[in-house]
């Protein structure tokens, strides 16, 4: 017998669980399904567990940066604890997201969802007919197409590790590679490498802080290989030979452990989406600007869309936005990106929001380069931070804020305000102009500007 919903949401992640939500205290019949624990990427595979583990290397870093200063400590990083701490977060979240949705009225399930038409899908061997539904499978490592594939691991996994391996290989120079390498590093593993194939990691932040960060990683006892190509992995005895090519020659690793850290792309082979009429491309299920897809009656958002930046709080924007104009019946709300900050949780931590200086001679604007390192400020001599700095673009005339780059101590949290103030329109002189705590990060931004 087929079953029968008027919503049927296909990921119990950020992008999916808020619609769901919306539709059941709407008087919807919702179902929720999963073919992974409740919770998405973010809560159990992504953003939350990884600073968990950062958080306790900020321990190691803390007492690194003041030795000498009235610090003693022999600090040490004991892995298998580090991820007992972690699972206090992770293990938790599953049972009480799914609890919580059952609470609302909604009916969850767990399997790989296929569709077998606009209006089915199966699961379990049992079909499913909704007359709505919301698509947020998120993303998965990439497809690299290199010999000995089979033997990385993933970011997920490498969350779920044991134990700490002695020599780990990175492929892949952005996020999740350059958070994971400082992990291990400080977690004490004796040899890390990252091998980026284009000629600078995290490419999309500005270039002269990201050469600050490859310093105070190459410092951190990182062996960062740029303009590396990954060619081969191959098993040898218990550990593994990672071959790339440079522009010297070709060039061997040996390691105990090689970790995926290449990027992301949409999950959703396994959806046929064919059969439902949705359409996609490599960047994800083709959406318009109210998260409705080319069948009328299916919605997406997240990172299995071909729609804004892949990160959290933005994929949580984009399903209220679907959820919005499900309940609506029509295209009510179109979805809008205000300036959205981005951070890579390395220590120092690099932040950026806005536009980049290219991006902004691109634009053909006219604007100030405010560029100086600051670890003379009393903000970074304080907690002994030896990398931290900023370049702030700010318009000629208006005098408005255009883009914001910062690394060092307090940059995760001074990018959102300088986020606000951008949203705002906030000019360098009104922003002079605020009295913020003092002494603290935010005091410095007027110094920025």
């Amino acid at each position: 017998m087929t079953k029968e919903f008027d919503l049927i949401v296909i990921g119990a992640g950020t992008g999916g669980n808020g619609v769901a939500r919306m539709a059941a205290a709407a008087g919807w019949t919702v179902a929720s399904l999963d073919a992974l624990p409740y919770g998405g990427t973010c809560a159990l595979r992504g953003c939350d567990p990884k600073k968990m583990l950062i958080a306790v290397t900020e321990g190691a870093e803390w007492s690194h940066n003041m030795a000498g200063k009235g610090l003693e400590a022999q600090v040490s990083v004991n892995w298998p604890d580090m991820m007992a701490f972690k699972r206090t977060f992770t293990d938790a979240m599953p049972p009480r997201i799914e609890a919580g949705l059952k609470k609302a009225g909604i009916t969850t399930l767990h399997g790989t969802a296929r569709f077998t038409g606009p209006d089915t899908i199966e699961i379990n061997g049992d079909t499913l007919r909704a007359r709505h539904f919301h698509i947020a499978t998120g993303a998965r490592p990439m497809t690299l197409n290199i010999p000995g594939e089979a033997h990385l691991i993933t970011s997920t996994d490498f969350l779920e590790l044991p134990e700490r391996p002695d020599r780990i290989v990175f492929v892949g120079g952005g996020f999740i590679a350059m958070e994971f390498a400082h992990i291990s590093k400080r977690a004490g593993a004796a040899e890390v490498t990252v091998l980026e194939m284009m000629d600078r990691p995290l490419g999309n932040f500005d270039p002269d802080l990201v050469a600050m960060l490859v310093e105070a990683t190459t410092e951190l006892g990182i062996d960062l290989q740029t303009t590396a190509k990954v060619l081969e992995i191959r098993k040898s005895g218990s550990a593994f030979e990672v071959d790339y090519e440079t522009p010297s020659g070709r060039q061997t690793v040996a390691c105990d452990l090689v970790v995926h850290a290449t990027g992301r792309v949409p999950n959703i082979e396994d959806l046929n989406l064919e059969a439902a009429g949705v359409d996609y491309s490599r960047r994800g299920i083709k959406v318009s600007a109210y998260m409705r897809t080319t069948n009328p009656a299916i919605f997406a958002a997240g990172d299995c869309a071909d729609s804004g930046p892949n990160l959290t709080p933005v994929s949580a924007n984009e399903g209220r936005i679907a959820g919005k104009n499900l309940l609506a019946g029509k295209d009510e709300r179109a979805v809008s990106y205000p300036p959205i900050p981005s951070v890579v949780f390395t220590l120092p931590n690099l932040a950026m929001v806005g536009l980049s200086e290219a991006a902004a001679q691109e634009k053909g604007l006219d604007f100030e380069t405010r560029f100086e390192t600051t670890s003379g400020w009393y903000s970074s001599m304080r907690v002994g931070a030896k990398w931290s700095g900023y370049k702030i673009l700010v318009e000629k005339g208006s005098g408005k804020i255009l883009g914001a780059h910062l690394i060092g101590p307090g940059a995760e949290e001074q990018i959102n305000l300088f986020a606000m103030a951008i949203k705002a329109g906030l000019t360098a002189n009104q922003i002079k102009g605020l009295i913020f705590a003092y002494p603290s990060y935010a005091s410095d931004i007027g110094s920025m500007v």
